[in-house]
């Protein structure tokens, strides 16, 4: 028996993800297509990356005890 259903007879689509914006929520495609992906724009980028480079983000570590580093900003073993 020869199945005639559409679904095996139409090519299978691949459909576009969509996420939400890191910074502002908004839907967004994340695929090739968008070159800002996650976020949705240049804006949104650019303001997580200040909040990266200003601190406000950051990932949870230990504190370095004083002199752990070096004067070249290495750590001493």
């Amino acid at each position: 028996m020869r199945c005639t259903s559409s679904i095996w007879n139409s090519p299978v689509a691949n459909p576009e993800r969509i996420v939400a914006c890191p910074n502002c929520g908004k839907s967004t495609p994340y695929s090739s297509k968008n070159s800002y992906r996650p976020f949705c724009s240049e804006r949104c980028r650019l303001i997580d990356l200040g909040d990266w480079a200003s601190e406000a983000h950051a990932i949870p570590g230990r504190e370095l005890p004083p002199g752990a580093l070096d004067d070249d900003g290495k750590q001493e073993y």
